[in-house]
């Protein structure tokens, strides 16, 4: 009974080990504690079964007790016996928990936080496949179909996760996996003895059975296999938004995959973009209004000593009525209802999705995907962005500054002014916002006086090769050196906002880019922005973009938040666009300020101007060039292996014999005579070209016929109607003929024109497709090259038998057997 307890104990390991995945999901680790906790208890209920003799289903039944008694412990609802002994009430309380996961699945994205419902959920499954994989490996032995249960918690995280799960949790499983495979072997080899082979001869019992090593390749080549194959097939990884965690700002700069909403570091791939020399195209929208403000994504509205991060929204089902922004506006507030649609390129792959602010209605999405009122954000913890294609309407405010002078500042307990107003203390940015807010009496004026100050006045500029990170230490150095891009803006900024006392965060979207005609535009790379968000009592929030306007294509400037670089008489209304090449004066190329801004946001990257872009061509042209030499080398190879037999085998040899002074008549007599080997020679290298011509117009050929048979079967089955050919044919197979057993080969006969001759009556039958591939992919050569690499792979794996067969001879386990043998 101790290895059966013992196998017992190794399946509820493997079970733990197996739910490894699920780290991909859950943000802490209360998950595996919870869930350890409960395998446990499990676990013991099945060895005190198995202790008293319980049958099988005694065995179940006391685990079914044991996983109640272990989720009563961990998740009472206050009536339980003992704080463990379940009562009716607590069966209400567990349904409740579970009727709570269904919604909490739809409202919260990877990675989640500590939630009573999902955890229940988490551990009920955990320790619902522990009394499977017991059942499985200890009550009916079957091992191996335990890992269909184990298979099953994998599967979790793989249907929710938006990217690729990581490969680690995965190895974790499988050696869990294995593990529990090898314990019941060893089990079963140490209830039945010694072992023997099929030839009923005993073997040693410190060797390995060769059917235990070819299980244990065969295990590690398919793990190998399972842990590659997604590194190496595109697609199967992540790759816009796959920068997580907290990152270092520099991001990864390439679309590709992401992961959820909630571990998205926009910030890193927003930099990342913006520093790409290439241009590429994400989005193309179609909107009713005449200028429209930036389309945005994402929001950032947490904000900690290392910087602004993306909070895990919670939300509602998109395609279901959304909330009427017109129901709460205020007076001095403006609002018109316009319709957009959004067409994503295959660039773009986030879980995201661009939308102006505050849409009210969205056709053409899937429950999928839902709507965060808060952040205003269209976010899915199952789909992504790739190749959408929605429409949307939507309300676009406009706001007088009178108005925003107006709005009530909130009251300390509202909840917006408590989460939105925390900033960590740093002494050189709260010194700078006294100084600017002094004397204001109103948030709309501390807003405006901090905004005003991001000027090229006060010495600031714009530059893309700065620092992207968000952290006090980068905030500070940002004000210190004042040099930076739309990232150190925004979250400057916000940051300073914040610690005036008022509501402030950071959105992320795209500026205005190329506009085609008929309210379309083109969005690429270069049209990713941030900007700021200030949230005003009996308003909400207004945006603010304080990077340089001269300095982003597609800025947007309104009344409540002008140019600030821009003269006073050509402030640009509402709805106006202060771009390169617009008709303010401080943007165009003689502008005043045009000396301490880079344009083209992305082309900038050393601070000195545009950057020349170094040309593509070369790079194209040089792949093109290898790969058309990658696909040339079987005809050119083909090409001079004829060309070298043709040398061989062009006419008639013959060495020159000097007869010497003493001939009859004085005179010097020459003779002249055959050169046997060199005939010989040629008559082989005759017959392997006629050979490699068969193969290649995919004329059959067979190794064991002789020369003779070989060419009169060509000239029966093939050559019919060329006499020509046939006599060519029967020429070089007698020449070969005579080459292998004749004492004297064949001479004095040209073998070239006879092979020519065979090629051209074998090329005229070929269809065209034969003859295109004889000229360009000879089926001779990748013949002798596949012949070459199992060559080569035999005598690689005769080699390895060869060193194994040494190691084995010096094998501590064999060693260990003589001498306890001895």
């Amino acid at each position: 009974m101790t290895a059966t307890r013992n196998l017992g104990f190794v399946a509820a390991a493997a079970t733990l080990l197996a739910a490894a995945p699920l780290s991909a999901i859950f943000e802490r680790w209360t998950w595996l504690i919870q869930a350890a906790i409960v395998v446990a208890v499990v676990a013991g209920a099945a060895a005190l079964s198995r202790l008293v003799r319980a049958p099988l289903w005694g065995q179940v039944l006391a685990m079914l007790a044991g996983l109640l008694l272990g989720l009563t412990w961990i998740f009472p609802g206050g009536t339980e016996v003992l704080a463990f002994l379940p009562t009716p009430s607590t069966f209400g309380h567990f349904g409740e928990l579970l009727g709570a996961s269904v919604q909490d699945m739809r409202s919260y994205g990877v990675q989640v936080p500590d939630v009573d419902s999902l955890l229940f959920l988490a551990v009920l499954g955990i320790g619902g496949v522990a009394i499977v994989v017991d059942v499985l490996t200890v009550g009916l032995r079957r091992p191996a179909l335990a890992g269909l249960p184990m298979l099953a918690i994998y599967s979790v995280p793989v249907a929710v996760y938006v990217d690729s799960v990581p490969a680690t949790p995965f190895v974790v499983g499988a050696c869990g996996y294995l593990w529990l495979l090898v314990t019941d072997n060893v089990d079963r080899v140490r209830r039945f003895g010694r072992r023997f082979t099929g030839e009923g001869r005993d073997v040693d019992v410190w060797e390995a059975s060769p059917l235990a090593a070819a299980g244990r390749r065969l295990a590690v080549v398919g793990v190998a296999l399972a842990v590659a194959l997604p590194l190496v097939v595109p697609g199967m990884t992540g790759g816009l938004m796959d920068a997580v965690g907290s990152g270092t700002g520099n991001g990864t700069g390439r679309p590709g995959q992401g992961g959820s909403p909630g571990r998205i570091d926009l910030f890193a791939a927003l930099s990342g973009q913006l520093n790409q020399s290439d241009v590429t195209d994400l989005v193309k929208v179609t909107t009713t209004e005449a200028s429209p403000f930036y389309l945005r994504f994402g929001v950032a509205d947490e904000l900690r000593p290392d910087g602004f991060r993306v909070r895990v929204p919670t939300g509602q089902p998109a395609n279901r009525r959304l909330p009427d922004p017109t129901e709460r506006a205020g007076r001095g507030v403006e609002q018109q209802h316009y319709r957009a649609t959004v067409e994503v390129t295959k660039n773009l792959n986030m879980p995201l999705l661009p939308v102006y602010a505050e849409p009210v209605k969205t056709d053409d999405l899937s429950g999928s995907w839902l709507y965060d009122p808060n952040l205003q954000i269209l976010f899915s913890n199952r789909e992504n962005s790739r190749s959408k294609r929605y429409s949307f309407d939507y309300v676009r405010s406009t706001y007088n500054p009178s108005a925003l002078r107006a709005a009530p500042s909130l009251s300390a307990d509202d909840p917006v002014l408590r989460q939105q107003t925390v900033a960590p203390v740093v002494r050189e940015v709260d010194k700078l916002v006294d100084q600017l807010v002094k004397g204001r009496q109103n948030d709309y004026d501390k807003v405006r006086a901090i905004y005003d100050y991001f000027s090229v006045e006060n010495g600031f500029t714009y530059s893309l090769a700065t620092k992207g990170g968000t952290s006090g230490d980068d905030i500070t150095d940002f004000l210190a050196t004042k040099v930076g891009f739309c990232q150190q803006y925004a979250a400057a900024l916000a940051w300073l906002v914040r610690r005036a006392g008022i509501p402030a965060r950071v959105a992320f979207g795209f500026a205005n880019g190329s506009n085609s005609g008929g309210g379309a535009y083109v969005l690429t790379n270069r049209n990713l922005h941030a900007w700021t968000e200030v949230f005003f009592g009996g308003i909400g929030w207004v945006p603010f973009d304080a990077t340089p306007a001269a300095s982003i294509q597609g800025s947007i400037r309104s009344p409540w938040a002008p140019d600030t670089d821009a003269p006073e008489e050509t402030n640009p209304t509402t709805g106006s666009t202060s771009a390169p090449g617009a008709a303010d004066p401080s943007a165009g190329p003689n502008g005043p300020d045009r000396t301490d801004k880079e344009t083209d946001g992305g082309l900038a990257l050393d601070g000195g101007g545009p950057t020349r872009q170094a040309p593509v061509w070369p790079w194209w042209t040089a792949g093109a060039l290898a790969l058309l030499a990658l696909l040339a080398a079987p005809a050119l190879l083909r090409r001079a292996l004829r060309r070298r037999r043709r040398a061989r085998a062009h006419g008639p040899t013959a060495t020159v014999l000097d007869a010497g002074p003493g001939s009859p008549g004085g005179a010097r007599e020459v003779m002249v005579g055959a050169d046997a080997d060199r005939a010989r020679a040629d008559a082989h290298a005759a017959w392997d070209e006629l050979l490699d011509t068969l193969v290649d117009f995919r004329v059959p050929v067979d190794r064991t016929e002789t020369p003779r048979a070989t060419a009169d079967r060509l000239v029966r089955d093939t050559l019919t109607g060329d006499a020509s050919a046939a006599t060519a044919a029967r020429l070089l197979g007698r020449a070969e003929e005579r080459a292998r057993y004749a004492r004297d080969p064949l001479t004095g006969e040209a073998l070239h024109p006879a092979l020519r001759s065979v090629r051209g009556a074998l090329a005229a039958q070929a269809d065209r497709r034969t003859r295109l591939l004889a000229a360009v992919l000879p089926p001779s050569v990748l013949l002798r090259w596949r012949r070459a690499i199992s060559d080569a792979s035999t005598r690689l794996v005769a080699a390895a038998g060869q060193v194994r067969h040494l190691v084995v001879r010096w094998s501590p386990r064999r060693l260990l057997a003589g001498r306890l043998a001895r």
